[in-house]
């Protein structure tokens, strides 16, 4: 009884480890020119700027065999795609690890909840500073009590300079030194945080609030990415905005590097309303693409396949605060909204992002889905594959959108986010009102060089599904 249980164990045993051997264990790890070929046949099918690179032309090698041997004269995938990518292009990626990237497109990341921006010091030495944006909550930087306006200068005591901050500040780990700045000069103050980046899903919606000022009921609302996980709280702070009968509205997308083109069409449907079924951007593909595969953006009422209707102000005018980080969707959503309604862009000029990509993985054309991926590896690809105009047919900004009121921010004096008082807010609320706004210091004009976000997968990226 005993030998035949145990011979039945045995059996039952090296059944169940041959179906996982089956389904696991066989899986070919694909070559460097694998990869190779599914980044060409992407490309070659997509990319934007396809007729600046030769070798992506459809009739680009003589047989097979010449194919082959330019797959195979690369030595990573990394190297390959660089070589493809044409001159115009600062902003299609490729990933080796796929998962990490959806992750971040849905706005999770390795963060210590310190969202700062890099500043070249004043004295043209080279050196860097800090500055914090905002702080997200309950992460590593709210419990040690750090704030909007803090300034550091050292990580892991090394100075920060133009050359050493992506590796000091890429690590998930690392201690900070806290300074000042006083317009002119950085002062360490002797104070050091520890700080641990952990896995965080950051909502966008920063902060939103109303105010009463002259007769003016002011929303305003600190939206920090396009993500399409927050639509319906997106869409819930508008229908606050609406209850409260918002006459004006001042959004800040300052820190705000783009994301999702539909919540792009969400956002600004929300500003308007009164604009539903009008176009609020074209598309304009590569010439085997465009006639397929173009369409127009419209502005709607409700979210995509029946969902909820939106909260729409119809407003007229609307203010926007930005920055040279305000990137991709950001500035789709204010070069969407220019032909209808009176945007008043208050802060710098903006990125210069106007190209659309979405994911392509090792999967058969047209599709590149993630089902019928190649399970030998995890590379994806970002690539720009339409770039938008507006209904006037502007695009092309390079140079970013140009403020109407240039004030850029000091960062000696940031202010706190919200409130009336902080500078870029309060000269919108002076537009506003046309109460005047209090004289303040103007700090010197200085050089953000990068941002916490700069490392993380998606930066400045505007994507469709």
């Amino acid at each position: 009884m005993k030998k035949s249980l145990i011979l039945l164990l045995v059996v039952v045993s090296s059944f169940f480890s041959a179906c996982f051997e089956d389904q696991d264990d066989n899986i070919t790890i694909a070559t460097t020119s694998e990869i190779n070929d599914f980044i060409w046949r992407g490309l070659n099918f997509f990319y934007l700027y396809k007729a600046d690179t030769p070798e992506l032309a459809n009739d680009a090698f003589a047989d097979e065999a010449a194919f082959n041997d330019f797959l195979s004269s690369y030595n990573s995938p990394e190297d390959f795609f660089a070589y493809l990518k044409a001159a115009p292009d600062n902003f299609s990626i490729l990933v080796d690890d796929y998962t990490e990237l959806e992750d971040a497109l849905a706005g999770t990341t390795l963060n210590n909840g310190m969202e700062f921006g890099l500043v070249l010091y004043p004295n043209m030495s080279g050196n860097v500073f800090g500055y914090i944006r905002y702080v997200l909550p309950n992460t590593d930087a709210s419990l040690n009590q750090l704030e909007r306006g803090m300034i550091f200068n050292t990580v892991n005591g090394q100075q920060l300079t133009e050359n050493n901050f992506a590796d000091l500040l890429s690590e998930n780990s690392y201690t900070i030194g806290l300074a000042t700045f006083d317009g002119t000069d950085v002062t360490p103050t002797g104070t050091e945080v520890d700080l641990i980046k952990t896995q965080y899903t950051e909502n966008p919606i920063f902060k939103s609030t109303t105010f009463d000022i002259n007769g003016h009921k002011i929303g305003y609302l600190m939206y920090n990415a396009f993500t399409n996980e927050f639509d319906n709280q997106l869409n819930n702070v508008f229908g606050e905005f609406k209850s409260a009968g918002v006459t004006d509205l001042v959004l800040d997308l300052r820190y705000n590097g783009g994301g999702s083109v539909r919540t792009a069409k969400y956002l600004a449907s929300m500003i308007t309303g009164q604009n539903t079924g009008e176009i609020f951007y074209t598309e304009q593909w590569n010439a085997d693409r465009q006639d397929p595969y173009a369409s127009n953006g419209l502005f709607v009422s409700s979210f995509e396949g029946g969902g909820q209707s939106i909260n729409s102000l119809m407003l007229n005018q609307v203010y926007v605060l930005t920055s040279s980080r305000t990137a991709s969707a950001s500035e789709l959503v204010i070069n969407g909204l220019s032909p209808y309604v009176d945007v008043v862009q208050i802060g710098t000029n903006t990125t210069g992002k106007y190209q659309a990509s979405f994911l392509l993985y090792d999967a058969p054309a047209p599709n590149f889905s993630r089902s019928e991926a190649n399970p030998g590896h995890r590379y994806a690809m970002l690539p720009l594959v339409f770039k938008t105009a507006n209904a006037a047919g502007f695009t092309d900004y390079d140079d970013g959108l140009v403020p109407d009121i240039e004030q850029p921010e000091d960062f000696s004096n940031l202010g706190q986010l919200g409130n009336p008082n902080e500078p870029l807010l309060a000269t919108a609320i002076s537009e506003i009102t046309g109460i005047p706004r209090p004289f303040g210091k103007i700090g010197p004009q200085l050089q953000t060089i990068s941002d916490s976000k700069a490392g993380q997968l998606g930066y400045q990226t505007m994507f469709i599904k």
